[in-house]
């Protein structure tokens, strides 16, 4: 089978922090998070393959750089935007209530699978277009040996 070369797109999803997503302190609990995180990766991922065929692999980060509280809005940006042979990985970028600086980003990497969950190749190249896409390609990829 031939190889095809897309380029990065991303997916947007909104979630309102509630006060069941509350940690001890009052702020959004760090395991919510992740979930949301993950689920926002998983999206830009069977954006382009069959989400049947994708499992997650790894976390790489999930950097907090401010807390969410109850009635905040979070937008999670996902763009997958490295492939292996069989994995991709998305990078994942959090916004507050409009905020420019993320209140959480990272990377998370899927495999894609066979029937029997067994890696199968899925024969996509990324085509980083933009210089941002160059930078996330690259540090993607230098993830691959972390």
């Amino acid at each position: 089978m031939e190889s095809k070369f897309i380029c990065p797109s991303c997916m947007v999803t909104m979630r309102l922090v509630k006060s069941e997503d509350l940690n001890h302190h009052g702020t959004l609990f760090a395991g919510r998070t992740a979930e949301w995180f993950v689920e926002s990766g998983f999206i830009a991922a069977a954006s382009i393959l069959n989400p049947q065929n994708i499992v997650c692999l790894k976390i790489h980060g999930m950097f907090f750089t401010k807390p969410a509280r109850s009635g905040d809005v979070l937008k999670f940006s996902s763009k997958v935007v490295f492939t292996g042979n069989s994995s991709l990985t998305s990078y994942i970028h959090v916004e507050k209530n409009g905020d420019d600086k993320p209140l959480v980003d990272g990377f998370v990497t899927f495999i894609h699978v066979d029937e029997k969950t067994r890696p199968s190749p899925h024969f996509l190249n990324i085509n980083p277009v933009t210089e941002e896409d160059r930078v996330l390609y690259e540090t993607a990829k230098n993830l691959r040996s972390k």
